[in-house]
C-alpha cells in the first residue's frame, strides 16, 4: 500500500472523524487518501476531512493484513512464554494518535502500566494522558489501547484511564519519538 495515493472504498466503512472523535460512515465508492498507516489503523483524507479507519476495515482500502498477523502472533508467543508485561508494552506501541506519526509510548503518553494476577486472571491497568486535554480523540485512543491489550490471549481484563497529572509536555517524548518528529 502506498500512502498519498487515491483509493476508492470497495464497501461502506465505519470511521472516526478527526479531530472530533465522532463516528461516521464512509459510503462505498468514497475516494480517500491514506495519509498515515500505523499500528493497524489508517488515517485517511476524505472529501469531508480526516478520518480514522480500523484494521478490520482494511480490506475496503485494498490492504492485506498478513504482516500484521505475523507480528500479532509473535506478541502472543511472548505472552504465552510468560512475558505478559513486554507483550503489553509492544501492543501499546501499536497505538497512535491519528494526527501524530509516533506511538503513544514514545510520545510519553503512557504514565503507568500495572499487571496483576488475581484468581487465575491477568488484569492490566494503564494510566495515560493526551498531548492536549481537549482532544476529541482521547476516548478513541484510550479504547484503542484497551482493545490492543485485550488482543493478548493471556490478558483477561484491561482498563485504560485518562489522567491529567502530571500534565504532558514535549520533554516526555522518547529519543526515538523525537527523531521521528524531526526534533533531534
Amino acid at each position: 500500500m502506498n500512502t498519498h495515493e487515491e483509493i476508492e472504498l470497495t464497501r461502506e466503512v465505519e470511521a472516526i472523524q478527526i479531530p472530533s472523535g465522532d463516528l461516521i460512515s464512509l459510503p462505498t465508492g468514497t475516494k480517500v487518501m491514506v495519509t498515515q498507516a500505523l499500528g493497524g489503523t489508517y488515517t485517511v483524507a476524505t472529501p469531508h476531512g480526516l478520518a480514522r479507519i480500523k484494521s478490520d476495515n482494511a480490506d475496503a482500502l485494498g490492504i492485506d493484513l498478513e504482516a500484521e498477523k505475523e507480528k500479532r502472533n509473535a506478541i502472543q508467543q511472548k505472552a504465552a512464554d510468560g512475558d505478559v508485561e513486554s507483550a503489553v508494552w509492544e501492543q501499546l506501541k501499536m497505538v497512535f494518535d491519528p494526527e501524530i506519526p509516533v506511538n503513544i509510548v514514545d510520545l510519553g503518553l503512557v504514565y503507568d502500566c500495572q499487571i496483576e494476577e488475581e484468581d487465575g486472571e491477568t488484569n492490566v491497568e494503564v494510566k495515560m494522558t493526551l498531548t492536549a486535554p481537549g482532544c476529541g480523540m482521547g476516548p478513541t485512543i484510550a479504547a484503542d489501547a484497551q482493545s490492543k491489550i485485550l488482543m493478548i490471549d493471556a490478558v483477561s481484563n484491561a482498563r485504560v484511564d485518562l489522567v491529567w497529572d502530571p500534565p504532558w509536555n514535549q520533554d516526555m517524548i522518547s529519543e526515538e519519538g523525537k527523531m521521528k518528529l524531526g526534533m533531534v
